[in-house]
Order: structure tokens, then C-alpha cells, then sequence
């Protein structure tokens, strides 16, 4: 379970999250992701050769400020550790896609794993350490 049993059910639910990463000189990094759940870890793609991967290469301390988009100021924050995973045949990324169309069923074009590989994309899994949040506003 990550954070309490309503913080679970949000990180579940939600699909965007905020990642913040740290630079080599300590500066925080972040961007928009889309998230799914592994368990209890969280993942989401980029390439290897984006900021993302490197700087979580580099420092593995990542932040995930899950977001609830309705504007109602309602977010899970995951302080973990990150990793980068080659994803060799494309496993998390069908996840993923599954998770941010909200369609278990989707089912990868042909040659998805391939195409994965030639644009160097990774998979990051943050394993969670520290969980905080509101997600019980109206």
C-alpha cells in the first residue's frame, strides 16, 4: 500500500503526476509524466538520453506529486528512490499505456517493443519511501 488507504485509492485512480529529480549540482528538475502502478512502485517512461533518466542515474532521489486534475487541489506526494529499467520487451510500457487510456484491454501495435527500443525509450521505477498528501478536499 503507498501512504494510507485513501492515499492508495488516489494514486491508483489518477494517471499525471508531477516528478521532481535533482540536477548534478543539486537544482531540481521537473516535468509532467504519466504514471502507472507496479505493486507499490510507480512508473513512467522517458528516454534514456532526457534529463529524467540521467539525473535519476546520477541521484535516484525522486519525487511523484500524484495530481488530481480536477482542480480541487487534491495530490499524493512519493519521496523515493528511482531507477532506470531497459524494458527489454516493452512490459511496463503496455502497462503504462493500459493505465493513462484507462483500457486494461489495450493491446500494443505490432512491432511496439521494437520501436521502444530505436527511440531509447526506459521505464523509471520509483520504489516509495515517504508518503504525504490531501486527498480528501471537496
Amino acid at each position: 500500500m503507498i501512504g494510507s488507504a485513501e492515499q492508495d485509492a488516489f494514486v491508483s485512480e489518477m494517471r499525471q503526476a508531477m516528478v521532481t529529480t535533482l540536477r548534478r549540482d543539486g537544482s531540481p528538475s521537473s516535468s509532467l509524466v504519466a504514471y502507472c502502478r507496479d505493486g507499490d512502485d510507480l512508473l513512467f517512461s522517458t528516454t534514456r538520453d532526457r534529463l529524467k533518466a540521467k539525473t535519476v542515474a546520477h541521484d535516484p532521489r525522486v519525487v511523484v506529486a500524484v495530481l488530481d486534475g480536477e482542480g480541487k487541489g487534491r495530490f499524493v506526494s512519493v519521496e523515493g528512490s528511482g531507477v532506470v529499467e531497459a524494458d527489454e520487451d516493452g512490459s511496463g510500457h503496455i502497462r503504462l499505456n493500459r493505465h493513462m487510456r484507462a483500457n486494461p484491454d489495450w493491446t500494443p501495435p505490432e512491432g511496439f517493443a521494437t520501436k521502444l527500443k530505436a527511440d531509447g525509450r526506459v521505464i523509471i521505477r520509483v520504489r516509495p519511501a515517504r508518503v504525504s498528501g490531501m486527498v480528501t478536499r471537496a
